[in-house]
């Protein structure tokens, strides 16, 4: 088995490591190990506590997750190269998104509400969701980037099993809400190349108020920090790519409801002061934002300076360069 590679000052690979580099996935796959991943999640979904939610539901009996309402099946609304991520993770080529229907947030200002709430999209098999990794790598995407995928572990695993054995063998990103449990995110341990969560919240009360769920605070600083602890700090290749490591995604809400100095402080301190960060400045009301008197504007310019001040302050330097600069 290859070694890890060893980041350098700057985050890329070193060139003798560099070859040796490999997704997760393909190692475990190898051993077996991953359709027992695979195997053990689908267990979870009998009485499924695979998102903070735990809802109990058996997803494998026909009935769908009380926040998520899906099933055994995953439900997908599109796969494509998506040239409007990170530039870490778009490259020339794009980043092979596949956008999963429903989600287990409830943000009240989502951009995407069609999606996340109605969960428009179509059913999929294991089977047809691993054709759509292979056909974005067929594509020359530059990796498989999995949004909104925190309520459909098993099904992620179960796809991957076959796609793996097809040949492929881009990084697998793992791009959530940041409302993960640590129950799916063992089971993903080894799997996962590149996790980008959000951090949308310091204080709980706020995500019950804007994203309609418990102890998001708690939760997602439990999820950032087992993230890190599996894949480490962000490390690019030669061509300024992500092949392995955590980026952290922080939309800055007006009024100070996302509580950004709170998360800067905990990214620089109880993460990594190397955490690669990228400060959003894009929110804007959306869709029930209105429900939250706070959220009906957009955030001004000096707060948007102020985070950025906070991001610096606590010494978090390894800012993306498609945030707030």
């Amino acid at each position: 088995m290859a070694m890890a590679p060893h980041p350098d000052r700057t985050g890329e690979v070193s060139s003798p490591a560099r070859e040796m580099l490999e997704p997760g996935y393909q190692r475990l796959f190898r051993t077996g190990a991953l359709r027992a991943r695979a195997d053990e999640a689908r267990r979870h979904m009998e009485a499924c506590d695979l998102c903070p939610n735990r809802c109990g539901v058996n997803r494998r009996a026909v009935k769908v997750g009380a926040t998520c309402q899906t099933y055994e099946r995953a439900r997908v609304h599109a796969a494509f190269p998506h040239h409007g991520e990170e530039d870490v993770l778009r490259g020339r080529a794009g980043s092979g998104t596949i956008f999963f229907s429903s989600c287990n947030l409830r943000c009240v200002y989502c951009q995407n509400w069609e999606i996340s709430w109605r969960g428009e999209g179509e059913l999929v098999s294991d089977a047809d969701l691993a054709e759509m990794m292979l056909g974005l790598q067929r594509q020359g995407c530059h990796n498989v980037n999995l949004v909104s995928p925190s309520h459909v572990v098993a099904q992620v695993l179960g796809a991957l099993c076959i796609a793996a054995e097809r040949g492929l063998e881009v990084p697998l990103v793992w791009n959530s809400g940041g409302f993960d449990s640590l129950e799916a995110l063992r089971v993903l341990d080894g799997v996962v190349d590149v996790y980008m969560p959000d951090v949308k919240y310091s204080d709980s009360e706020v995500g019950r108020r804007c994203s309609h769920v418990q102890g998001y605070a708690e939760v997602s600083r439990a999820a950032v920090q087992e993230m890190h602890r599996q894949v480490g700090d962000l490390v690019l290749d030669a061509r300024g790519l992500a092949v392995r490591g955590l980026i952290v995604r922080h939309l800055v809400l007006p009024s100070g409801l996302a509580g950004t100095e709170e998360v800067m402080r905990f990214l620089a301190e109880a993460v990594s002061p190397r955490t690669w960060v990228n400060l959003m400045d894009q929110y804007r009301p959306c869709y029930r934002a209105g429900d939250v008197e706070a959220l009906a504007r957009r955030p001004t310019s000096e707060e948007l300076r102020a985070a950025l001040q906070a991001a610096r302050r606590h010494g978090l330097a390894r800012l993306d360069p498609g945030g707030i600069a």
